[in-house]
């Protein structure tokens, strides 16, 4: 396997995983308490920083060099809408229903948030 998908793998699951718990605790604690767009709004940092966190652990276990930093990104994109819809085929969702949900103001902030999560390997350097 190549430095390029071990680390795609490496920074998406972990990230991933935390992001399924959190929206476990949005869906069933916080948006019927303050609605769905404010419980991504403050779930959406979170993922951010532990992307930030992983991202830079992950570069610096498989350097690669700046002109591929984009390719991991691309790559952990599509790992974690992979994850994500399959996730919502899991709960019963339609693929229709999974797109059409990224238009809401809630799923659009959440997508902009999963786009974030792409950006940071391109953007990070190795932590110490």
């Amino acid at each position: 396997m190549s430095a390029l998908v071990k680390s795609a793998l490496a920074y998406t699951l972990p990230v991933f995983a935390l992001a399924f718990a959190l929206g476990a605790l949005r869906v069933t604690l916080i948006a019927p308490a303050t609605g769905p767009l404010l419980a991504v709004a403050l779930e959406v940092p979170l993922v951010l920083a532990l992307s930030w966190l992983v991202a830079g652990r992950v570069v610096k276990r498989w350097p690669l060099p700046p002109a591929q930093r984009p390719a991991l990104a691309v790559l952990a994109f599509a790992l974690l809408m992979l994850l994500e819809g399959l996730t919502a085929l899991a709960f019963g969702q339609t693929p229709a229903q999974f797109l059409v949900a990224m238009t809401t103001p809630a799923g659009a902030l959440g997508l902009a948030g999963q786009i974030g999560f792409a950006l940071i390997p391109a953007l990070r350097q190795p932590s110490g």
